[in-house]
């Protein structure tokens, strides 16, 4: 999905990244099952972004076999969450080192330590929150759907992931909501009239007047 920037070793950067290229970064939140995957997968192709994963850059770390990622990969083994500052960092490389100077970064940040370490590093605040807001029921039936028929080994596990972008996730897109940053899409609808609302966002202004 997209463009991920495969991590090498980590490297010493001089200054922040906003000082070199003020990159546009959106922020793309939802819970699971709300359709993040397939409208960011809409938005680059209509929109030139280069999308970012916190998840596929750590991983993407730990394949390298560098010190960093065996750091990271005895973390997850041990069941510790791996520091905030770490996965900025791999976020911020690979903005610096894209040739792309508009990011969607998916799936993060997942709590309010991640949103205010990712502006101290970075020097960076996102020009907008995508926010799609799918109603829990919709969400699990898209998730169980997928799941061929596996419901009884799935469903709680599925609530679970619900529980935990509530407690961790609201507070960011409350905090960014108080700054005027978040667009609310509705993402209970067809994937093609969600789109329509995603657009609209992305769309400049002018054009819109057109």
């Amino acid at each position: 999905m997209g463009t991920v920037v495969d991590a090498a070793p980590m490297k010493a950067t001089n200054g922040s990244l906003a000082e070199k290229k003020k990159p546009t970064v959106v922020f793309v939140l939802g819970g699971p099952g709300s359709g993040k995957g397939t409208q960011c997968s809409n938005i680059i192709e209509n929109f030139g972004y280069t999308h970012l994963s916190a998840g596929d850059l750590l991983r993407a770390e730990i394949k390298s076999g560098s010190e960093n990622g065996t750091m990271i990969q005895n973390m997850i083994k041990e069941g510790k969450i791996v520091p905030s500052e770490v996965t900025i960092k791999l976020l911020q490389r690979a903005m610096e080192e894209s040739h792309n100077d508009k990011f969607l970064i998916d799936g993060f940040p997942r709590n309010e330590e991640n949103r205010a370490a990712f502006e101290a590093v970075t020097g960076i605040e996102p020009s907008v929150v995508l926010f799609f807001d799918c109603h829990e029921k919709e969400m699990e039936r898209r998730l169980l759907s997928r799941n061929e028929g596996r419901v009884d080994d799935n469903i709680e596990t599925i609530r679970k992931r619900f529980r935990v972008f509530l407690e961790s996730s609201i507070p960011v897109i409350e905090y960014y909501e108080s700054k005027g940053k978040v667009r609310k899409i509705d993402a209970a609808r067809p994937i093609e009239e969600v789109f329509e609302s995603v657009k609209v966002v992305f769309t400049p202004k002018n054009e819109k007047a057109n």
